[in-house]
């Protein structure tokens, strides 16, 4: 289907979509939409901001049985943020008809929850370990569902919710449908998948660029500062609407964030370590916008759907590569434009080689007078350096080899031989100093 007008949908469904303002399915919708309405398993791989949520959210609501009062679908996200903005989604959807929804995370009062089953909601939203206590207790009846969503299953997997999910999962029909969402899917997930999934349908969304097209990369090196000086000296050059500072570590959000405050910087925190009630009122300042700079650990690139970013900065790289393009998609969304800014040091230049593999086109900037400025490109100098480092290694080689007074045949490829050995052994102890320095 091209538009979404060509779709039979339920009349409320078809108003939904149109007050959404959805014209045309996006690539993976439009793959995924007619396999959950023909009730096929599948596994859809997909990078983030491609309009996932929608592909399985659209689907699940055409399918639910408005007479039949009982759970019918249940959708898992390993955070409790992405659990409440997909449910956020789905009743923007099921408005006008007569479905009922229910969201249940970690956090909030378990008991409270309980008591709301005496009627059993058909859409189920929840993280995994929420939805496994509310069955075992036996308040959320889900033997009746034949639809399950695992939602960013990688990470799921990373946060150890699999076994959660297999609890309930294995409570459930024979002929469940089984949909999994993921970025990637790594070969420790196979054995979940194949208990629950046979012969799949796999959707993978192979786009050369899978980060917007009016997204900027530019890259600011160190040079003789810390990442801590160059980060001030690159917010003092922007004046975003909204920019998440990415660490890889809650213990450096921590740092970086306490670094800012006390340099006159007033940033928010988005980690692990929040407890329940922080966590909430952090998000509801920052929706609030009392932040202009968020400093964030890879679950906001995954798990938190925070509107108005307009810059991204990388106070470290990933040490995944591949959440490089998570983090970057948190802006440039919707049409708008993007910045992501990349700080570094010379060690991380091979990462930053293995980033630009990924179709990252970076310009190399540096900052004067609280502006970024255009810099060379960064080979150049390392090419530059590499060649004069050559030259005093060649010097060094000839001073030490001298033509044999008495000149014999082959003797020029005795010298250049001993010449060549000369310049490992320097090279050698160059490289030795520099790791004994760092």
């Amino acid at each position: 289907m091209s538009k979404y007008t060509d779709y039979n949908f339920q009349p409320f469904l078809r108003e939904a979509i149109e007050k959404l303002g959805f014209k045309e399915p996006t690539r993976i919708q439009k793959e995924i939409i007619p396999l959950i309405l023909k009730g096929k398993s599948a596994i859809g791989q997909s990078h983030t901001g491609t309009g996932k949520t929608h592909s399985f959210l659209i689907p699940i609501v055409e399918r639910i049985r408005q007479d039949k009062k009982e759970v019918q679908a249940v959708i898992t996200a390993p955070t409790r943020e992405l659990a409440q903005q997909i449910y956020t989604e789905l009743n923007k959807l099921v408005e006008g008809s007569d479905i009922q929804t229910k969201v249940f995370i970690g956090g909030t009062d378990k008991q409270r929850q309980i008591d709301k089953l005496k009627t059993q909601p058909q859409i189920i939203v929840g993280t995994p370990g929420r939805i496994r206590d509310l069955v075992n207790e036996k308040a959320l009846l889900v033997h009746t569902a034949q639809m399950l969503v695992i939602d960013e299953a990688d990470l799921a997997f990373d946060l150890g919710f699999i076994e959660d999910i297999d609890q309930f999962a294995s409570q459930m029909g024979e002929e469940l449908e089984m949909f999994v969402f993921s970025a990637t899917v790594p070969e420790s997930l196979q054995p979940f998948l194949r208990k629950y999934m046979s012969s799949p349908v796999h959707v993978e969304m192979n786009d050369k660029r899978p980060v917007a097209e009016n997204l900027d990369f530019f890259l600011v090196p160190t040079r003789s500062q810390s990442k801590n000086e160059k980060l001030l000296e690159v917010i003092k050059s922007i004046n975003p609407y909204l920019s998440i500072i990415f660490v890889n570590t809650r213990k450096q959000a921590d740092y970086v964030a306490d670094f800012l405050s006390n340099n006159g910087v007033r940033a928010g925190r988005v980690h692990g370590d929040l407890s329940p009630r922080d966590r909430k009122k952090m998000m509801k300042q920052i929706r609030d916008l009392e932040f202009q700079y968020i400093v964030a650990t890879d679950l906001a690139a995954r798990g938190i759907d925070i509107p108005g970013i307009s810059h991204v900065i990388n106070y470290e790289l990933p040490q995944d590569l591949e959440f490089f393009i998570h983090r970057v998609g948190r802006t440039a969304r919707a049409g708008n434009k993007g910045l992501a800014i990349t700080i570094f040091e010379p060690s991380e230049e091979d990462a930053i080689a293995r980033v630009e593999k990924m179709d990252i086109k970076f310009a190399m900037k540096d900052i004067k007078n609280n502006e970024l400025v255009d810099m060379k490109e960064r080979h150049t100098r390392s090419k530059r350096d590499h060649g004069r480092k050559e030259d005093d290694i060649d010097r060094i080689a000839k001073s030490k080899v001298r033509k044999p007074k008495k000149v014999k045949p082959g003797y020029k490829r005795n010298m250049r031989w001993e010449m060549d050995e000369i310049k490992k052994k320097e090279r050698r102890k160059r490289s030795k100093a520099r790791a004994k320095n760092k």
